[in-house]
């Protein structure tokens, strides 16, 4: 019998739990930007990126109507007023995605907090 071998190959491929490849906003963006330069319909485009029509059809009309490419509402921003103060922040409120936010009011924490889910 001869040895058998075995590879790891990393595609940085990401997918969900029902095995559907996760794509990025930016990859979506960029897909989009390449759709719109591109002259061809959008089943067309999409056979030849190797994406499902209907997603695609789903991201360009999120696009269009200004919503963000990474699957969430647009952004907004709410303006907050915030004392200058002394030392570091005391309190730290880390969120899903990486965003962290620091702060010395409780009260002025949690309202960015609100408006970052709303």
């Amino acid at each position: 019998m001869g040895a058998e071998t075995a590879e790891l190959v990393e595609t940085r491929d990401r997918r969900d739990e029902r095995g559907r490849q996760i794509v990025d906003g930016a990859r979506r963006a960029a897909l989009i930007a390449a759709y719109e330069q591109s002259g061809l319909t959008q089943k067309a485009f999409a056979r030849r990126e190797g994406v499902s029509y209907g997603t695609f059809v789903a991201w360009l009309g999120r696009y269009r109507h200004g919503e963000a490419l990474g699957g969430g509402k647009p952004l907004s921003f709410q303006e907050l007023c915030l004392e200058a103060g002394r030392g570091s922040a005391e309190l730290e409120v880390s969120l899903p995605g990486g965003i962290t936010i620091r702060g010395r009011s409780a009260r002025e924490v949690a309202a960015l907090v609100r408006a970052l889910r709303s």
